[in-house]
């Protein structure tokens, strides 16, 4: 028979900041945070604190995601149990800790409304899968130190820094949520091995993309146009539309008005989570006009049906068409040279036609406009040049 209480399942799941009794010595602690656990204060015999009053103790039995109600209650009942032996629980109780990897992938489940899409938090949970579950992955969250957390980054630090920093910052983010839950104590561990300095200083290698002169690029598109291949006119499609790869290859034909010739990416697509608004040229409608003809949900289709053209698509025809030094992204720097040396654009207007921000958080709120019109016509310029239409 299930033991009861003062709690019921809601209220454990609903009640605010605070500590909740449930009888017989067990609560509930909610944090401001919202982060609730299990504690139960007993009285063990024989033990007196220094007024020769029986002592009362804490003790914490884990979280309220991780133990339900009735497991908190028999967890309780055996404490009093031995507290009424004179046994301290502290030092008598083999606890059912979770593991490292039961309470990474609780922390993913929990966290995923708050990422701005699926795909970042598969690649957080990715991180933890592939470098610290195989090292550390079964062990009990509450024996994860320094030497452990040193398990995980050693290997890659130099090769693969970038990543051993994001599962630095992820594992602490398991440790600190353990933490509040009533399942390790003490100072982190991934803190504490940044602040000794134990791992070597990587010189950090400037991120860039290899771009093509902008001199150089109404020549490459002449023969580009030449092409027979859906992956060329993308290409086509993102150097004169100034987007990203992944803008353009999710297309699809209900973002694009053909009568007002303009192509709304939706915010969810966007790198900086803004919907964007892309003028479109006559040039540009004539290279995505025949391809409705697929009848596909996508503009550009790949070789399956209905599927868009893969990521790296564009890049290898690039390398079939002799070109090692470019990158497909490098396509926006040539526009943004073009656009400060040879059209002298003003920079917002340049800036926004790449979808970056502009200006500080209070001046975006003050400038309501995306500068549609103004883009429009430095867009037809760029056009004008790549294609060759002003010469």
């Amino acid at each position: 028979m299930a033991l009861s209480g003062k709690l019921t399942k809601k209220l454990v799941e609903n009640l605010g900041a605070g500590r909740h009794g449930d009888g017989n010595g067990l609560y509930l602690v909610v944090d401001p945070s919202g982060a609730r656990r299990w504690i139960v204060r007993v009285v063990v015999k024989g033990q007196k604190n220094k007024k020769g009053a029986p002592l009362r103790t804490d003790f914490g039995l884990g979280g309220a995601d991780i133990i339900t109600i009735n497991q908190a209650r028999e967890r309780a009942l055996e404490y009093r149990r031995m507290a009424k032996q004179g046994l301290n629980p502290r030092f008598n109780t083999q606890r059912e800790i979770p593991t490292f990897e039961e309470v990474a992938q609780q922390v993913h489940k929990e966290r995923m409304p708050t990422w701005k899409n699926a795909k970042h938090g598969q690649q957080w949970i990715n991180t933890l899968r592939d470098y610290a579950f195989p090292k550390v992955g079964r062990m009990p969250i509450d024996s994860i130190g320094q030497p452990e957390v040193m398990m995980c980054l050693a290997p890659i630090w130099t090769d693969k820094h970038e990543t051993a920093k994001r599962l630095a910052q992820r594992i602490k983010t398991v440790l600190d949520v353990a933490r509040s839950k009533g399942l390790r104590s003490g100072e982190n561990p991934v803190t504490a091995i940044k602040d000794a300095q134990v791992l070597p200083k990587v010189k950090a290698k400037p991120a860039h993309h290899d771009a093509m002169n902008w001199r150089d690029l109404p020549a490459f598109y002449k023969e580009l146009s030449r092409r027979n291949a859906v992956a060329a006119r993308a290409l086509q499609f993102t150097i004169l539309t100034a987007a990203r790869t992944s803008e353009v290859l999710d297309v699809i034909w209900a973002e694009i008005d053909f009568d007002a010739q303009l192509w709304t990416v939706p915010a969810v697509r966007m790198k900086g989570g803004v919907e964007h608004r892309v003028p479109l040229s006559d040039e540009m409608i004539k290279i995505v006009e025949p391809l409705r003809e697929m009848a596909s949900k996508y503009v550009f289709e790949g070789q399956k049906r209905h599927k868009p053209l893969s990521n790296m698509s564009m890049l290898m025809l690039l390398r079939r068409m002799n070109i090692d030094s470019v990158t497909v992204h490098g396509f926006r720097s040539t526009f943004r040279d073009w656009a400060s040396e040879e059209a002298n654009a003003p920079r917002e207007v340049a800036e926004m036609s790449l979808a970056h921000q502009v200006g500080s958080d209070v001046e975006r709120a003050y400038a309501r406009s995306d500068l549609l019109a103004k883009r429009r016509e430095l867009m037809l310029r760029w056009t004008n040049f790549v294609a060759g239409h002003d010469r």
